[in-house]
């Protein structure tokens, strides 16, 4: 018996009535089209079965042993023991990693995805640059009609359809600015990442709950930029040199808490002047004697928690995996 063709774009635009031109830009450029035609094409699209010609080869045999994982930033030490945990288990199952650092740029995570689909993977681990609502990458719609498996992991992209492994992040904010509370500190700077990062804004939403727990009168300033160091310097340095002069820094990351210390240190001042907190363990502190109270997550276990989910769904495509999170703890 003959096989079916394989669904192509002029079957796609026959049936929902619409141009090749029209469903091609769906497929690729999908912020170029109405919320409902995109909707309508890719509807069709999943009932046709289509897979975009470049990479429809062996995507149903599963026959590849190669992951992909995709991260924001290898700068970040956080990203250290994901990656640890990630390789190691897919050594185990006679995978090979094959690891994209986007550099926190959009057009290169989309660079990333179309190689690891030219590449026939067998699943993807995808640490997007945003977590913003508002970033709907082009390679979204045709990453879902691959049906390759993918995991997200740390920061959470809107509407799609994957799940992933998350952090803490109310409750690191909310422990965080609680143990400064108590500690006696009363004029806070808390030094985020993007304002509409979801991460931040949960993260602060925990510390203002904590505030608003205080009896006393307490005073919040909020820097927002992103979660990379040069920039927290350099605006931590700036806030600094205003003459402004808060009891304790709270760095939402590991990078930003990094940029804080040297902005401190830039204006002549050190932690006996300004406490510090972080979230998450800033490495090699302790080493020299400067330990940096932290809301710490085992990153390791989320690593191992990501790539245990997406080896599952190799395996098994019926799996519908739910989202995970890792819970933290304080290090005083």
């Amino acid at each position: 018996m003959t096989k079916p063709d394989k669904a192509t774009i002029t079957d796609i635009a026959k049936r929902v009535n619409m141009t090749t031109v029209t469903v091609s830009r769906a497929l690729n450029r999908p912020e170029k089209v109405k919320k409902e035609t995109l909707a309508r094409i890719l509807e069709v699209a999943r009932e046709l079965n289509y897979v975009p010609n470049a990479f429809a080869r062996n995507l149903k045999s599963r026959e590849s042993r190669l992951i992909g994982l995709i991260t924001a930033s290898l700068d970040n030490p956080f990203y250290a023991k994901i990656i640890k945990a990630i390789s190691r288990e897919a050594k185990k199952k006679d995978y090979s990693l094959l690891l994209f650092d986007t550099d926190g740029s959009p057009e290169l995570e989309e660079r990333a995805v179309d190689t690891l689909l030219s590449y026939q993977v067998a699943g993807i681990i995808l640490s997007v640059v945003s977590d913003d609502d508002d970033y709907h990458p082009a390679y979204l719609p045709k990453l879902e009609l691959t049906r390759i498996p993918v995991i997200q992991i740390d920061r959470k992209l809107a509407e799609a359809p994957f799940a992933g492994v998350y952090l803490e992040n109310w409750e690191s904010g909310y422990q965080g600015m609680h143990t400064l509370v108590e500690q006696g500190h009363r004029h806070f700077l808390v030094v985020g990442g993007p304002e509409k990062s979801n991460i931040t804004i949960s993260r602060l939403e925990g510390i203002r709950r904590a505030l608003d727990e205080c009896p006393e009168p307490t005073q919040l300033d909020v820097l927002y930029g992103d979660y990379t160091q040069a920039p927290a310097r350099e605006a931590v340095n700036t806030y600094l040199a205003s003459g402004k002069r808060p009891d304790a820094i709270f760095g939402l990351n590991i990078l930003i808490t990094l940029g804080s210390l040297e902005a401190i240190r830039a204006q002549g001042m050190s932690r006996d002047d300004i406490e510090v907190f972080s979230i998450d363990q800033v490495p090699y502190a302790d080493i020299f004697g400067q330990p940096v109270p932290c809301f710490s997550h085992n990153t390791y276990q989320l690593g191992l928690t990501a790539i245990n989910m997406l080896l599952r769904k190799i395996d098994d495509p019926q799996y519908d995996p739910t989202d995970e999170i890792i819970k933290g703890e304080l290090i005083l």
